[in-house]
């Protein structure tokens, strides 16, 4: 049954777009006309392959200037950081660079009597369901090297962000991909669930929450479909005694509210060691003060609305029940549009906070950090590790041997020294605990998108 949905602009709280769902005849020839033309894209070399993705590329980077305003109005993104566009092109283009060598056949050698090798193949249909925080970089983590590996890929964006599905099929369009192999469907919750469930998709890969992780593994159970998840967060931060302490604050800020801290990998909990934390509390809360909350089409605007209001009211209770158990609010920011029920929250900045917080312990996803003081690395290491997620972990040091043989103990997917909040192409993007499972981009991204295939052949 198809139903319509709405974008509800967290600029002004009007209908921005809407758009019919699919139904269930125009899902199932959508998908049937996606694994048709994998079977054709399957015998297109890689070299050939490059060519039409990294046309894709530069179509979906020609509409820049389109694309940042209506981020603007879908998810509520301050108009003077120009968009996705630095870390879209720096990924597609390093996955579009290294696929030859990453979809190579491995050549085993020892046995002069036979050839032996293990190939690459695709999976087939990569069903991609994306989140609207950051809608462009984490759609091109899967579809650029989904297509690049032979795969054809079907896009269901989120509701907040609709309009970006239209956009990366306009720029499959204007590359000239061959009919089917790229399709954008408006699906809702029920039909999702149902087309992993049909067995007609061969690989999934989700980013969004925890529970959205179980219905995905729920719909697909029985299928032997693949599963590529990026669930929750709760990234911590340490700063030790000789860290640059002006320059972990400059960094961390931006880290913990870029996004208007709708971040998958920013910064919710820092824990800073004594010898450095109120020259580092009073350095944050001074650098904090200047990401000053606006309507997001003002180039002045540093911080946007929330992209609903419903996920500012659940931040504003994180901070109200910290409040109530004796934490200290830091910022006087607040804006005249900062209230209950609206999506524009300012940034907050709390300290004698502890682990019995849902600030410290739940995920906010929203302009707000809980700042520690810890005695040591163990101290740190511990409160780092009691969290059910693991994406990402930074620690701030002049001595890069302990950085390592500190996050050797953190249960993270990533460990950062001296720096946050960013995704490197090179290197696998996974995740532990409730975070998920899989793992994205770099060679290892190309693993999850493709099946091994052995050849033992006997030399007579």
């Amino acid at each position: 049954m198809t139903e319509m949905v709405k974008i509800v602009s967290p600029v002004d709280g009007r209908i921005y777009a809407q758009r019919e769902t699919a139904g269930g005849a125009e899902i199932n020839a959508a998908v049937s006309k996606a694994r048709f033309a994998q079977l054709a894209w399957d015998e297109v070399t890689v070299a050939q392959r490059a060519e039409f993705i990294t046309g894709f590329v530069d179509a979906l980077l020609a509409m820049n200037d389109e694309i940042v305003p209506e981020l603007a109005w879908q998810m509520g993104r301050p108009i003077r950081f120009g968009g996705e566009q630095r870390g879209v092109e720096e990924r597609a283009r390093h996955m579009i660079s290294i696929a030859e060598a990453a979809l190579a056949p491995q050549e085993i050698t020892g046995k002069p009597d036979f050839l032996r090798r293990i190939a690459r193949e695709p999976l087939g249909t990569v069903l991609v369901i994306a989140p609207w925080n950051y809608p462009f970089l984490t759609a091109i983590n899967s579809i650029v090297p989904g297509l690049m590996a032979g795969n054809a890929v079907v896009l269901k964006h989120a509701t907040q962000t609709l309009l970006v599905g239209e956009r990366f099929a306009e720029a499959a369009r204007r590359a000239g991909l061959p009919d089917g192999l790229f399709q954008n469907l408006v699906l809702g919750h029920a039909d999702t669930e149902k087309l992993i469930a049909s067995g007609q998709i061969d690989h999934v890969n989700f980013t969004g929450s925890v529970e959205g992780g179980r219905r995905i593994e729920r719909a697909a159970a029985g299928t032997f479909a693949t599963l590529g998840l990026e669930l929750g967060g709760k990234d911590p931060a340490y700063v030790r005694a000789d860290a640059k302490v002006d320059y972990a604050v400059e960094n961390l800020v931006d880290g913990s509210f870029f996004n208007s801290g709708q971040s998958c990998c920013g910064v919710e909990r820092i824990y800073v060691h004594a010898d450095v934390y109120d020259r580092f509390v009073a350095g944050f809360v001074e650098n904090a003060r200047g990401w000053t909350l606006g309507n997001p089409l003002d180039p002045d605007t540093i911080i946007g609305p929330m992209a609903r209001a419903g996920f500012a009211d659940l931040v504003r209770g994180q901070t109200t029940e910290a409040l109530r158990k004796g934490a200290k609010a830091h910022l006087d920011t607040r804006h005249s549009l900062d209230e209950e029920g609206s999506p524009y929250l300012a940034p907050e900045v709390l300290t004698n906070v502890n682990h019995q917080m849902a600030v410290m312990r739940e995920e906010s996803f929203g302009p707000i950090v809980g700042i520690m003081k810890v005695a040591d690395d163990n101290e740190a290491v511990t409160l780092m590790n009691d969290s059910p997620y693991g994406l990402t972990a930074s620690i701030w040091t002049d001595d890069l041997d302990a950085a390592a043989r500190i996050g050797a103990r953190v249960e993270t997917g990533t460990v950062f020294a001296n720096r946050c909040d960013y995704l490197d192409p090179a290197l696998v993007w996974t995740g532990v605990k409730d975070t998920g499972k899989g793992g994205a981009l770099s060679e290892i991204g190309y693993d999850n998108l493709t099946q091994p295939k052995s050849y033992h052949l006997r030399i007579v």
